[in-house]
């Protein structure tokens, strides 16, 4: 498998019809089915469904042309960056992220990175928790905010802050009734939606890990891939679930607090053992800075805080 089979296969993906991805291409049609048969030999699956107009993917070719595309960005991304660096000499770095991080204070961070560091080209990279340690101790990336724990002894962690969790419902469930706070308890015998689905461990494992310690047993656990989906299957009365607090996506749901013990989700800053590297210090710094000034999105009813000192 190579990257032009890559590539091969994303085009007829795109268009769903070997004619056109090979006009697209600049290549023979005969020569592209063949690669693309020779990749399915590869990985010993089916990934298109010929005998449909248009051609239609299968579950694996799904899956396969998601990380296909991801591949190929990347090489993309390595080529510009490279070619800016080596031209104008600029800096780089790479933020490892996982979704949820995007509706606390990422957002905020990168704007103020960019503000104080502009002669640095700032890359942000989509990642679960786990993947975040392999791309660390790869070099991928620099920096990483996850939400889950990890024994990797390569890593160096520092937990910015716990936030409280919340359960998300429909208003018409009869737990939405009440606006107080409430607790893991209540999901006994209850439809849970949790996320994502893949790859594991990840937060969909720190919620069950949390009712499991409590002998909590959900009637149903459904699994999806983000949290954009279990916020919806919510709102369509399909179960409830529970997410970070800086989470509340939707305005047309009903959210309680839940007041557990441990009933948590920390954010977590990671970078490579021993690292000293200019940029760790002055991320702490902004950091430190931010929550000092206590921003919006940083309801101290929903968040408490490890002691982070900013660097001296």
């Amino acid at each position: 498998m190579d990257i032009r089979q890559l590539k091969y296969f994303v085009a007829v993906a795109d268009t769903r019809n070997f004619t056109r991805a090979s006009e697209q291409l600049h290549i023979a049609q005969p020569p592209l089915s063949r690669q693309i048969q020779l990749l399915e030999e590869e990985l010993g699956v089916q990934l298109l469904l010929r005998n449909s107009r248009p051609l239609r993917l299968t579950e694996a070719g799904r899956t396969f042309y998601e990380q296909a595309l991801q591949i190929i960005n990347r090489l993309d991304q390595l080529k510009n960056s490279t070619r800016q660096i080596g031209l104008n000499q600029r800096r780089t770095l790479s933020i490892g992220f996982v979704p949820s991080t995007l509706y606390g204070g990422l957002p905020m961070l990168v704007r103020k990175l960019r503000q104080h560091y502009p002669d640095v080209d700032i890359q942000l990279v989509e990642l679960t928790s786990m993947q975040q340690s392999a791309a660390l101790t790869s070099g991928r990336i620099d920096i990483g905010f996850g939400r889950i724990r990890s024994n990797d002894a390569t890593v160096a962690r520092t937990v910015l802050r716990e936030e409280r969790l919340v359960l998300a419902m429909p208003p018409s469930a009869p737990l939405a009734k009440d606006d107080s706070r409430t607790s893991l308890r209540e999901l006994h015998g209850q439809k849970l939606i949790v996320y994502p689905k893949e790859p594991r461990p990840s937060f969909a494992d720190h919620i069950l890990s949390l009712l499991n310690d409590q002998a909590i047993r959900p009637s149903e656990v459904q699994e999806v891939r983000e949290i954009q989906t279990a916020l919806g299957l919510v709102a369509a009365e399909s179960g409830l679930c529970l997410i970070p607090a800086s989470a509340r996506l939707r305005n047309d749901l009903h959210y309680r607090r839940i007041d557990d013990p441990g009933a948590t989700s920390p954010i977590i800053l990671t970078h490579r053992i021993n690292d000293n590297a200019w940029y760790i210090d002055a991320i702490k710094q902004l950091i430190a800075d931010m929550y000092a000034v206590h921003p919006a999105w940083l309801d101290v009813d929903n968040n408490f805080f490890p002691t982070l000192r900013p660097p001296s």
